[in-house]
């Protein structure tokens, strides 16, 4: 069932003070340590997490409000396979039910994106660190014969690990350590698409979404490269690796209903509001929350 239009915005808002929950009063943001290498904050530490991380001092150090990976381990790769070690043991605990999501991919660790990589680590590690994660989102879109304007929304597989039978954008994924955004993209058209490199290649990029939230599982610092692709209106994406199991090509209208009838994977209800902007279909003269809207899109810490 979806929301009433009358309550579209509220629940729009509500949506985005969620995933910004840790900007939020009574979250964790005043009581976290910061989480450094080589000096430079690389993220956010729930203080439950930094007690179970003082058991490794070999690896780990605090100081002056700070978790930090200890000073010999001064290379890339030493840093990476000491981490590594601590997460691996601390697979064991039942308590950090992010690892069991273990997926053996891992995540750059840096300060900002255009910096050099300080080490790489475990994805589903990441929120214990409260280290960014990167993405790539594709928005994939056309106008039908009567020219409105349509998108095609995925409905992930009810077997992935996270929002299983939620709908998503197009074609979604991580930002693996040593991978381009473009390749990412590409690839994840390919796999979970089957569109071709020669159509998704032309897919323009248009910008970012960035939030932060925290629940259970630690701080989600998250930033997506976002991409728009004008997809012929013949075209139609086939099942590929299973991590969807359909797809739809539904008018922008019935879309912009379905963002706030808890349908969608969260953030990526957030690329397509972003869509909707950038596309005129939300107006400031007719939108009241439209500054909140475009501001809650693109938090960072």
């Amino acid at each position: 069932m979806t929301a009433s239009l009358s309550t579209w915005p509220e629940k729009m808002l509500q949506l985005l003070r969620r995933m910004n929950n840790f900007h939020l009063p009574g979250s964790t943001l005043n009581s976290c340590m910061r989480f450094e290498v080589e000096g430079e904050q690389v993220g956010w530490m729930q203080p439950k997490i930094a007690s179970i991380l003082s058991r490794f001092p070999d690896v780990f150090t605090s100081h002056s409000g700070a978790i930090s990976v200890h000073s010999s381990l001064d290379s890339y790769a030493k840093r990476s396979e000491a981490v590594d070690q601590v997460l691996q043991e601390l697979r064991k605990d039942e308590s950090l039910t992010c690892l069991k999501g273990w997926r053996n991919e891992k995540y750059s660790v840096m300060p900002r994106f255009c910096d050099t990589p300080l080490m790489c680590m475990e994805r589903s590690a990441t929120s214990l660190f409260g280290v960014k994660r990167y993405g790539v989102h594709l928005n994939g879109y056309s106008w039908d014969d009567s020219g409105r304007l349509c998108m095609w929304l995925g409905r992930r597989s009810p077997t992935k690990q996270t929002y299983p039978g939620r709908l998503d954008n197009l074609a979604a994924g991580g930002l693996a350590a040593g991978c381009g955004v473009k390749h990412t993209m590409v690839k994840e058209c390919e796999e979970e698409a089957c569109i071709p490199a020669s159509i998704a290649e032309k897919a323009r990029p248009v910008g970012t979404v960035s939030y932060t939230y925290e629940d259970h599982e630690g701080v989600f610092p998250e930033c997506q490269f976002v991409f728009d692709l004008e997809l012929p209106l013949d075209f139609r994406p086939q099942i590929g690796d299973g991590e969807v199991q359909n797809f739809y090509f539904y008018p922008i209208e019935k879309v912009k209903e379905l963002l706030v009838a808890d349908e969608f994977k969260p953030n990526c209800a957030m690329v397509v509001l972003d869509f909707l902007i950038r596309h005129s279909v939300i107006q400031p003269d007719t939108e009241p929350y439209y500054h909140e809207f475009v501001a809650g899109l693109h938090r960072t810490v």
